[in-house]
């Protein structure tokens, strides 16, 4: 395909990026491992919040080969608090099936657990400097502003589209920086309110020109959220917390309080409650005390607590209750 865009358009934003990019722990390392932990962990996750989890993790398992002989508990400790832990059982597989040699080529790395046409593409294009496209939410919003796509970045047609737009604007050399610099502008200066006045590529940006950037990108409308309650059961001996281990998503194989599963009481009230979000829904967990035995739990002391992967909202609740239990 023809270039779409002059030279003037990659020196400038080659030149911004070499100035003002974030000095990040995955940064400046060719590692295809260190990179896959880094674009799992970014899912949907906020890069401040990603950082101390990618080096408490590097600093554990610092190669594929330490990551593929951990067990699913503690890849799942290490994990929580990042959510969304099928990213976590994507990646231990993943390590598995990789073995002593990273794919080299897109076809053979969207094979592996977890692998979407971003992750595989940022793996290559940031570790081999790969030329192949990458779109995430920050790449789409540039790209939907630079060529003032009107059409909703979430349907069929416009991601598509906006895809289509990732590979043609990609230059012959150096993909791997190129794909860096566009992703960082997104989310330094076209952010959902761009800062214009500071962006190195304004004049070859059309939303720009038109004077409409802040309406882009277009979206389809959300899901409507469902409200939720969830409860579950505090019982406690001495200084021992009963859990249970789920056995199907969300959280499968983590540590949780007991289900309660009858109605409470018309009396009986919670003794904490936490609000969450998950996927579409807006849950409220509701937690009351029982003074029964239970039947079929894992008594855990604090010191426990502290090391089995417990999900964040029972986590929190449990901190609440002065259990001796930790945020991380």
């Amino acid at each position: 395909m023809a270039a779409l865009f002059p030279d003037s358009f990659y020196v400038q934003l080659r030149d911004w990026f070499r100035q003002n990019a974030r000095a990040l722990p995955w940064r400046g390392t060719s590692d295809p491992y260190a990179i896959m932990v880094s674009e799992f962990m970014l899912q949907q996750t906020q890069v401040a919040t990603v950082i101390p989890y990618f080096n408490r993790w590097m600093n554990q398992f610092p190669t594929v080969q330490s990551l593929a002989a951990a067990s699913e508990q503690d890849v799942l400790s290490l994990w929580q608090g990042l959510g969304y832990y099928s990213r976590a059982k994507n990646l231990h597989w993943t390590s598995k099936e990789i073995g002593d040699r990273f794919p080299d080529n897109l076809a053979d790395m969207k094979k592996l657990p977890g692998m979407g046409d971003y992750t595989a593409g940022a793996i290559l294009t940031f570790s081999r400097n790969a030329r192949v496209p990458i779109v995430d939410a920050n790449i789409a919003r540039v790209l939907a502003r630079l060529f003032d796509f009107q059409k909703p970045i979430d349907s069929t047609d416009g991601r598509a589209k906006i895809w289509a737009y990732a590979a043609q604007l990609l230059p012959k050399e150096n993909a791997g920086e190129f794909n860096a610099a566009l992703m960082e502008l997104g989310a330094l200066i076209c952010t959902p309110r761009p800062k214009c006045a500071e962006c190195p590529v304004t004049t070859h940006c059309l939303a720009f020109q038109a004077g409409n950037p802040v309406r882009l990108p277009v979206k389809l409308p959300k899901a409507a959220v469902t409200q939720k309650v969830e409860r579950a059961l505090f019982i406690s001996n001495g200084d021992l917390i009963a859990l249970v281990q789920r056995t199907q998503n969300p959280w499968k194989n983590m540590w949780v309080l007991p289900p309660m599963t009858h109605e409470p009481d018309v009396l009986e009230m919670p003794v904490v409650s936490h609000k969450y979000g998950i996927t579409r829904y807006r849950v409220t967990l509701e937690i009351y005390h029982a003074k029964s035995t239970a039947v079929g739990v894992r008594w855990c002391n604090p010191l426990e607590l502290e090391s089995l992967p417990i999900p964040s909202p029972h986590r929190r609740v449990l901190e609440a209750l002065g259990s001796g239990v930790s945020q991380r």
